[in-house]
């Protein structure tokens, strides 16, 4: 997941706000350090490959975000913990000076785990103390942002680990508990919209990203959705059919990337020499037997293209498939609250849809859903000044969007016009798709 920057709105009692924002903030710090009290200070260093990042960089690259750009600006006295730590953990910000090499952070084995929890104490303590002294909304509003960063990095910590684990030839276990039940599958329908003129974008309560904004206006034609995610036994069917050995539905750049790769499978599946049997997947639980009723989870951009044009062709019943465009998604998703499978049910792997409703299922959580849009600036877009718009902006080229939150996301930090996005190859996240189809001729 990438970093975006933030578009404030609503002006609270300042009292009230406070109290809250000081809840807010050790609630999501306290969260953090749940998430890692699973892991060895030996799990903490490790970096897998170069898109994620170790346990303990996460922990230290918030913290350094609050101490950079909260607690340096804001208060009275300001002394860093380590001026070291300032190129260490800084990621991507030019505007505040030079980074160490993302590849090569699990090499950093110096401070250690212990130095960096007692820098998270300490800085915590400072923003405690801020949050009740300062005078500056621009300081309290810098908080809250860096509680969204965090909470963007619990979920990067989340799905970083599983790689990390998923490449030890013991297959270690995060978390024992394995919360799946047996449901009846849900079956496939499509429900229908009419399109029309739609406001899309943040709609100016609480907190958003500047991504988000400006609201605006989209016209859309009338198309239907899939009434859940893709399931892990679908893409069994395409997997069996050959799906990944057929050039024909594959985008130029994906069948490059299929046959560079050696791709066969979504991440973490194990084929078994007998093609009728069930693949094995690795969890966070541990390496358990697919079940396909689960929406299908690590997907690349590149793969749901392909799914979709594979339906297309091969089910009467799906002709016209595709991935709906981030607009279709929001639109749908605008009216329907925000719950489902997050991160606070605990499952850290997606759960089946649990009746067949009248409407639309699972679109916030379990996986995040790729659409068919490319990752661009919405109409009258402006990056906000300083080093803290480099948080968004400049990632705007070569990138698709995602949307919905997935079961690593926190509840708290979701809504429908929140934008992810990453490049058309990535699969470590917890990404599946839902199915669009037009309905003009």
């Amino acid at each position: 997941m990438r970093h975006n920057s933030p578009q404030a709105s609503g002006s609270p009692d300042p009292h009230t706000a406070r109290a809250a924002l000081a809840r807010r903030y050790q609630a999501v710090r306290q969260q953090t350090r749940a998430l890692a009290a699973p892991l060895s200070p030996e799990d903490c260093q490790a970096q897998s490959m170069a898109d994620a990042s170790p346990t303990k960089w996460h922990l230290a690259h918030v913290t350094w975000f609050f101490e950079t750009f909260v607690l340096e600006p804001f208060e009275p006295g300001f002394q860093p913990f380590n001026p070291a730590f300032r190129v260490l953990y800084n990621s991507y910000y030019n505007g505040v000076g030079e980074q160490f090499s993302r590849p090569q952070r699990g090499l950093v084995t110096r401070p250690d785990l212990a130095e960096v929890w007692r820098w998270r104490e300490q800085v915590d303590e400072r923003i405690a103390q801020l949050i009740r002294h300062t005078d500056s909304p621009e300081a309290l509003h810098l908080i809250a942002m860096g509680l969204h960063h965090e909470q963007q990095h619990q979920e990067l910590l989340i799905t970083d680990i599983k790689h990390l684990l998923s490449i030890h030839p013991l297959s270690p276990v995060y978390q024992r508990a394995w919360p799946l039940v047996s449901v009846a599958p849900v079956p496939a329908r499509w429900i229908e919209r009419e399109g029309g003129l739609v406001d899309i974008g943040h709609a100016g309560e609480g907190f958003s990203f500047d991504n988000e904004t400006p609201r605006h206006r989209q016209w859309l034609e009338p198309h239907a959705l899939m009434n859940r995610p893709v399931t892990h036994g679908e893409w069994l069917d395409f997997v069996r059919d050959g799906g990944y050995s057929d050039p024909r539905w594959w985008l130029a750049a994906g069948w490059d990337w299929v046959r560079a790769q050696a791709v066969r499978a979504p991440l973490y599946w194990t084929l078994p020499p007998d093609t009728n049997a069930l693949p094995t997947v690795f969890t966070l639980h541990g390496e358990v037997p697919l079940d396909p009723n689960t929406p299908v989870v690590h997907v690349s951009y590149f793969e749901a293209d392909a799914f979709a044009r594979w339906s297309a062709a091969t089910h009467a019943d799906l002709a016209g498939a595709r991935l709906p465009t981030e607009a279709e998604w929001e639109a749908a998703a605008a009216g329907l609250p925000v719950q489902g499978n997050l991160q606070e049910t605990g499952a850290l792997h997606p759960l089946p849809a649990r009746a067949a409703g009248p409407g639309l299922q699972q679109m916030f959580g379990d996986v995040w859903e790729w659409t068919a849009s490319s990752y661009s600036a919405y109409p009258g877009y402006q990056p906000v000044a300083g080093a803290v718009g480099e948080y968004n902006g400049k990632f705007m080229v070569n990138q698709t969007v995602l949307r919905g939150g997935s079961c690593a996301t926190p509840a708290s930090h979701i809504r429908a016009s929140y934008r992810n996005f990453f490049p058309t190859d990535a699969r470590w996240q917890f990404s599946g798709l839902r199915l669009a189809r037009s309905l003009i001729e």
